[in-house]
């Protein structure tokens, strides 16, 4: 009776056990075949798509609708019209239209929405389709749908940032940065006042500098106590999190509303500074009117509060280098009296030139990544321009996909070696013998480095063990090693050279240590090293290499890898008798190791039909591919898009699912924090986490658990999978 609804979703069993014989609809075998070919196509679907079907229009939705609704969970059976009765006026004339045959697609549809406790701004490209019967007839339709306010909200702050930050790019003091930014953002934002304060020494009291104010509403300039906006601002503000207010009529005592009152303020966003530790300054935007804050609006705030500041930092340091060359100029007859004083303005400006060369710096970064990014993403928009072709071949067809993937994978490779050189690439350390590490590499790098370059080793008498990531530790001594080759020109003598218990000499300005490090050295007979260059070999992007020969990237990952791991890298080269870098990693006592189980076992003994993974993704493009993924590789997949639904559904054992497989960085709790709950709940439970970058884990690293970076293929996800469930 119910054979054409095979899904095994969550909205096809509540489907099944819904009570249709009292809705419209009629009983279950009763309904007509194109409605029941049209709820299987939906449920198949991983699209957020919903039926709404006859002149009662009866809602039917597939499971990626569900965030859609939001907290409108009872919607299944109920008439659309009722389902999103706060938009009906504007979302009937659209349905009226499938209704009569016309089918319409719109993008980026802005609506007001009721799914929490207010309601809110959202988003949406849909298509609304006419579902017509055997005889032609419309008696229903689908709606296909996804939810954009994320993308416009991101494409609309970026350009007010570019607004401001073009606005004010040449202002000459920090005055003038706020005068524009204030207005700008006051501007955009339609609010009746944005003001700018600076916090007292000790906290306690605020002075506001300069303000915009609408017509009609006045000005808000002077100094204040910050108790006397209320305890709630005091706690808020010092704790660095943002003052949020509706309606301070409502939501305040009435002491402290009359303070807002008094300046004329209904509504307010005050956004705090905290630099060293201390609050240090306030930005803020006022309301006479009730207004309902949205998360497009504190993100924006939050975004040019802390640019504006690092704009003002800039000017000001611009300030103080051309005090300190005035001062320097003024030092002639008296400079033993007055040698204190051009100490101090020295050191001043030598602070603003770091500071300036930090900016040129990361200016020098961005430029690289945009050109690197850009030229891949050329290949990858040209690849699936010709796959567009419909007569493609097929030879052509396999060739511009293998492109694609190529070129996916350089970007990831490109993304890792920048995380490695900022120090922030997540390691997953282990101990091992450097010494017999470094000999296998060593008889890889003939091949490498071709037949007419000798490769020798020297080994140390005794093993010398480090805990350190292996495959970042190999990665960092071959592309030293490549480096060396392309000096050589191709032919010479690469020795590599391994050394226990040497302290940490004093490198590039870094303080050095007595303690014990293992000293890996990579000697070349190359040219050298011209004197100038060796002080940028390790940036960025830097490279001394004809165009299409280098990235510039190699040595920045030796050394975020050093660094990253408590040691550091230090070279030494002079012209005609080449170069010597010479790598320092901790050392420390040998670990017993068990060998890995066989990969190849692993996999023949797995059956993935009787696995339940849930997945926690709250991307919900990445989310509905990483389904799609795992039912493609036989996996029961069950994906909800916060920690909190996933301690929900894992049951108070953590038996309700064989593995988790979740990203890291969420709204609320993180994949990581979520991962030590559910071991808390059940120690052996497999957790596999995923990301593109995590500071978290950057600083902690994988804390236990198996890890995936992103973008990751469905063999790799399947190989990930069978290791976590298989690692004890």
């Amino acid at each position: 009776m119910m054979n054409w609804l095979q899904s095994s979703s969550d909205m096809a069993e509540r489907v099944r056990q819904h009570h249709w014989a009292d809705t419209p609809l009629g009983p279950l075998e009763q309904w007509p075949d194109v409605l029941k070919t049209t709820v299987a196509l939906c449920f198949a679907s991983s699209f957020p798509q919903a039926i709404v079907w006859g002149p009662q229009l009866i809602t039917i939705y597939n499971d990626a609708f569900i965030p859609i609704l939001g907290n409108k969970p009872y919607a299944l059976g109920r008439p659309f019209s009722d389902i999103w009765s706060e938009v009906w006026p504007q979302v009937s004339p659209i349905a009226d239209a499938a209704f009569q045959g016309h089918a319409t697609y719109i993008e980026n549809f802005p609506l007001v929405i009721e799914r929490g406790q207010a309601r809110e701004q959202a988003y949406f490209t849909f298509c609304y389709s006419p579902i017509r019967d055997p005889q032609g007839k419309v008696v229903g339709m689908l709606d296909t749908v996804t939810e954009t306010t994320a993308t416009v909200f991101l494409a609309r702050r970026l350009a007010v940032l570019d607004t401001i930050g073009n606005a004010v790019v040449n202002a000459a003091d920090a005055e003038a940065v706020m005068t524009g930014t204030t207005r700008l953002l006051a501007e955009h934002l339609q609010v009746s006042n944005c003001a700018y304060a600076d916090m007292d020494a000790d906290e306690d009291g605020f002075t506001i500098r300069d303000n915009w104010t609408a017509p009609g509403s006045p000005s808000i300039i002077g100094r204040y106590s910050l108790a006397a906006f209320g305890a709630m601002a005091v706690k808020c503000l010092r704790a660095g999190e943002p003052l949020v207010i509706h309606d301070n009529v409502r939501e305040l005592p009435p002491e402290e509303s009359a303070t807002f009152q008094a300046l004329g303020v209904t509504a307010t966003i005050c956004m705090p500074l905290i630099k060293n530790g201390r609050l240090t300054a306030l930005m803020a935007v006022h309301d006479k009117n009730p207004r309902t804050w949205s998360p497009y609006d504190l993100a924006l705030l939050r975004e040019v509060t802390e640019r504006s500041w690092a704009h003002i930092e800039r000017v000001r340091a611009d300030a103080d280098v051309r005090k300190g060359l005035a001062a320097y100029a003024e030092l002639n007859t008296t400079l033993e009296q007055r040698v204190e004083e051009r100490t101090l303005a020295l050191a001043k400006a030598e602070a603003a030139l770091r500071q300036s060369q930090k900016l040129e710096a990361i200016g020098q970064l961005t430029g690289g990544v945009a050109h690197d990014f850009n030229n891949l993403l050329t290949i990858i928009r040209s690849s699936v321009d010709f796959l567009r072709q419909p007569d493609l071949s097929e030879q052509r067809r396999q060739r511009y996909m293998g492109a694609v993937a190529d070129t996916v994978e350089r970007a990831s490779k490109l993304t890792s070696q920048l995380l490695a050189f900022a120090r922030r690439q997540p390691l997953n350390p282990e101990v091992f013998d450097v010494g017999q590490r470094v000999q296998n590499i060593g008889e890889m790098l003939e091949s490498v480095t071709g037949a007419r370059i000798h490769v020798r080793v020297e080994m140390p008498s005794q093993p010398c063990f480090a805990r350190i990531d292996a495959s970042q530790f190999e990665t960092a001594l071959i592309n030293i090693a490549l480096n060396a080759r392309d000096a050589m020109d191709g032919q010479g003598t690469l020795i590599l050279r391994v050394i226990g218990e040497q302290p940490l000499p004093r490198i590039r300005g870094d303080a050095g240590s007595g303690k014990a490090y293992v000293a890996i050295s990579l000697a070349d007979t190359g040219p050298g090293i011209p004197e100038e260059t060796v002080e940028r070999i390790f940036e960025p992007f830097f490279t001394t290499k004809a165009v299409g020969k280098g990235t510039g990237l190699g040595l920045s990952q030796v050394f975020g890898f050093a660094k990253q791991s408590g040691g550091n890298i230090d070279v030494t080269s002079k012209p005609g008798q080449g170069s010597v870098f010479t790598l320092y990693l901790p050392q420390v006592e040998a670990e017993a190791a068990l060998p890995p189980p066989c990969e190849e076992t692993l996999a023949s003994s797995h059956d993935t039909s009787k696995c339940r993974v849930l997945i926690v993704e709250d991307n919900l493009e990445v989310g509905r591919f990483a389904s799609q993924i795992l039912q493609d590789l036989g996996y029961q997949a069950t994906w909800v898009t916060d920690a909190e639904q996933a301690l929900t559904l894992a049951g108070h054992d953590g038996r309700a699912f064989d593995v988790i497989f979740s990203d890291v960085v969420m709204p609320g709790i993180t994949g990581v924090a979520m991962a030590k709950l559910l071991r808390q709940r059940r120690a052996d439970l497999p957790v596999v986490l995923t990301s593109g970058y995590s500071e978290e884990l950057a600083d902690s690293g994988y804390d236990g658990f198996e890890f995936l970076p992103k973008p990751y293929s469905a063999e790799q996800v399947s190989r990930v999978l069978i290791k976590a469930m298989h690692k004890d």
